[in-house]
């Protein structure tokens, strides 16, 4: 079943990869509880299908790197990009976009927060497995309160500029 707007996100962990040591974050791949992560937090989430993909890397990720101040000014407190890849790959890749401190390239590795979501897809016949669909959405305190579902093949409603229109 597919989440829907006025859902609460399911419990599942992410992994990211971190840059820079903190009190709590050690260098390299770490993982966090998604419920703890959006606890009173606006975040503007949004999945595809794989790092160095040719429209996510060309425009899906530039677009939220590019639109980052104005969906902190609307309100947005963390931008999320959710891939089914290892944190290793999503941490080099958020490099290589300059989006390292603006989106958290947040690694779904077996494809369970996906599947929990219920937007996962089967990409097996281009040799890739199990991935996430590309979709959007806004986060309020673990509550979805706008979602973006692309068609399968198409980057038409999930992009930065139609979460910022839904901000208002």
């Amino acid at each position: 079943m597919t989440i829907n707007i006025g859902d609460r996100l399911p419990e599942g962990a992410l992994s990211e990869f971190i840059e820079v040591e903190t009190e709590g974050c050690s260098l390299g791949p770490n993982n966090f509880n998604v419920s703890e992560l959006t606890k009173g937090k606006k975040i503007a989430i949004f999945g595809l299908p794989g790092a160095y993909t040719p429209t996510c890397s060309a425009k899906h990720v530039p677009g939220y790197v590019a639109h980052a101040k104005e969906l902190n000014a609307k309100g947005v407190d963390e931008i999320w990009c959710i891939s089914v890849n290892d944190a290793f790959v999503m941490g080099a890749w958020g490099r290589d976009q300059k989006a390292t401190g603006i989106v958290r390239m947040m690694a779904d590795g077996n494809a369970a927060f996906s599947k929990a979501l219920g937007l996962d897809a089967d990409f097996s016949k281009f040799g890739m497995g199990t991935r996430s669909q590309r979709y959007s959405m806004l986060v309020e305190d673990g509550v979805v309160k706008q979602l973006n579902i692309e068609a399968p093949g198409k980057f038409e409603v999930s992009n930065a500029e139609t979460l910022l229109k839904q901000l208002g």
